[in-house]
């Protein structure tokens, strides 16, 4: 990773959707030179992948919140199996601790949180944090 490819990532974390031409000027390269960088940087894993950041709020969801699960023994690996099934979930970690999973979530409504959380008391003990607001968002990752 030299100085170009860095500043190359910086512009992609800010704005993924901005020509080759702009991030180019930015770093000082040519904008072919900017797509060839970019394209070996997606071949070895380090750019994953390119998505759009939606509000859940803007459709209608009026809870986000952050799930610890301490899955009961033997209901893990299900658990695993089954929570990519779940629509709410946006994130989910398997984590270390007294806790297995961190899961973040947005729920319509509190009638649908209570559902939620019904079915995942199968699994282990849940506990339930709503989110007021989100202070950092997609941080941007810088090369070690």
């Amino acid at each position: 990773m030299d100085t170009i490819n860095i500043g190359i990532l910086k512009c992609l974390q800010e704005d993924a959707r901005q020509s080759n031409v702009a991030i180019g000027k930015q770093v000082g390269i040519s904008s072919p030179a900017v797509s060839e960088r970019i394209k070996k940087m997606e071949d070895s894993g380090i750019v994953e992948s390119y998505k759009a950041q939606v509000s859940p709020f803007e459709l209608g969801y009026q809870f986000k919140a952050i799930i610890t699960l301490r899955a009961f023994m033997g209901k893990l690996k299900p658990f695993l199996d089954k929570i990519v099934s779940y629509d709410e979930v946006v994130n989910c970690y398997r984590i270390t601790g007294n806790e297995n999973i961190v899961m973040e979530v947005v729920l319509r409504n509190q009638k649908h949180l209570e559902g939620f959380i019904d079915e995942l008391i199968i699994y282990g003990e849940a506990k339930t944090q709503i989110v007021l607001s989100q202070i950092v968002k997609q941080n941007e990752i810088k090369p070690l």
